[in-house]
């Protein structure tokens, strides 16, 4: 039997996949400071110096305390004053955003510490130059990520003669991000666990921008394994996803799919007041099946976006289209009849419901008349005139 192939084929990831760069965003530092009999040390001179070279110079109260705000996050150098005519005492700190960033600074420990291990300040700024290693390395992958979503955007609107120059680029440029974010991975501390998952998800990204999928489920899971978050459990189904997609193993292909799923299912356990981050998820698996041809098996991904945020306009316009793309057919005497799948017209109008003044309103009433034309079937009659019909009649 014949389908419906709807006028849309191929679409874009719903979730583009946004480098996460260290602590961005105002953020709040809040620190104590304990002198060498671990009382609060008052009116001590505390420095905070970023890797720009900003630098913020405090004074602590009487409890010792000192708090700062600071327009970005990354890493810092805090400094003890306590003499003005010897060097300062100084620790890295990962000041990150968006979170609580409590410094404890207490001088009787680290007296003991260097009492213990003659070689701990050694340790310490051995630790902080890694730190410093690892970050530029970060860095640069970064800005090659960067790089890449910008000629990403040019590749879509570019003269076809212009295309494959900017495909090299962008190729480049992702390997570049791989290299840079392993070489960043190899520096991280173990003990840093918030930056090595960091770094990991970063790695993911990359291994995602060159087409290696399965190395990118593999980093994202790495991520998760130090850090657990609903936007990595996302990342991880999507790679795992688009990982399926190029498999030529069909039992292969669908236990990355169903893995992919519950992904999407851990994401939303992590983030259950979010009716977005499941949407997101279940949403990207349903596009790249359907952007592989498997319009059936992107219906349920679609159904579950759409029951994590019945809000979402898109989401109902894509399970239409997938539902549109099954729509079969059968003859029914001198009438091909068109089997449409139910709630294909329930979605397109939930669409519209959902945003009626929004871009995919316009395509879904649209795809509504289209369904309605069909609903009485087609003859499949020829070759009879206006003499013949009246003969027939008689």
């Amino acid at each position: 039997m014949r389908r419906f192939i709807p006028a849309w084929t191929a679409l874009a990831l719903a979730l583009l996949l946004a480098t996460i760069a260290v602590g961005q965003g105002s953020t709040r530092v809040d620190g104590q400071i304990f002198d060498i009999q671990g009382k609060p040390w008052v009116g001590i001179t505390v420095v905070l110096k970023s890797e720009s070279g900003q630098a913020y110079t405090l004074k602590t109260d009487k409890d010792g305390k000192f708090s700062q705000l600071l327009p970005t996050g990354g890493n810092y150098a805090i400094s003890v004053v306590y003499d003005p005519n010897k060097p300062s005492y100084t620790e890295p700190h990962t000041i990150h955003a968006g979170e609580s960033n409590d410094i404890t600074i207490n001088f009787k420990d680290v007296a003991a510490q260097q009492a213990a291990n003659p070689d701990e300040q050694k340790k310490a700024e051995e630790a902080a130059n890694s730190f410093k290693g690892m970050k530029v390395h970060f860095d640069a992958g970064v800005a090659a990520m960067s790089d890449s979503n910008t000629l990403r955007q040019q590749l879509a609107s570019a003269p076809a003669d212009q295309k494959s120059a900017i495909q090299d680029k962008l190729n480049a440029d992702a390997q570049t991000a791989v290299t840079e974010f392993q070489q960043a991975e190899q520096a991280t501390s173990a003990k840093d666990v918030k930056n090595h998952a960091l770094v990991w998800a970063n790695l993911g990204e990359a291994y995602d921008a060159a087409g290696k999928y399965d190395d990118a489920a593999t980093a994202y899971q790495k991520a998760i394994d130090l850090q657990p978050t609903a936007p990595y459990y996302t990342h991880l189904s999507t790679s795992l996803a688009n990982a399926a997609a190029s498999q030529h193993d069909p039992a292969v292909a669908q236990q990355k799919v169903t893995d992919a799923g519950g992904d999407c299912d851990k994401a939303a356990a992590l983030d259950p007041t979010n009716a977005s981050t499941a949407s997101l998820c279940w949403k990207n698996l349903g596009i790249i099946l359907n952007n592989k041809g498997d319009l059936k098996d992107a219906i349920l991904p679609f159904q579950k976006a759409t029951a994590a945020n019945p809000k979402d306009a898109q989401s109902w316009f894509l399970l239409g289209g997938a539902l549109t793309g099954t729509i079969d057919t059968k003859q029914e005497g001198d009438k091909v009849v068109y089997i449409i799948p139910p709630g294909t017209t329930d979605a397109y109008q939930k669409c519209i419901d959902a945003d009626p003044n929004g871009p995919y309103a316009p395509q879904a009433k649209a795809a509504l008349d289209n369904i309605s034309a069909l609903s009485g079937g087609v003859s499949t009659q020829v070759g009879f005139d206006d003499k013949s019909k009246n003969k027939k009649k008689k």
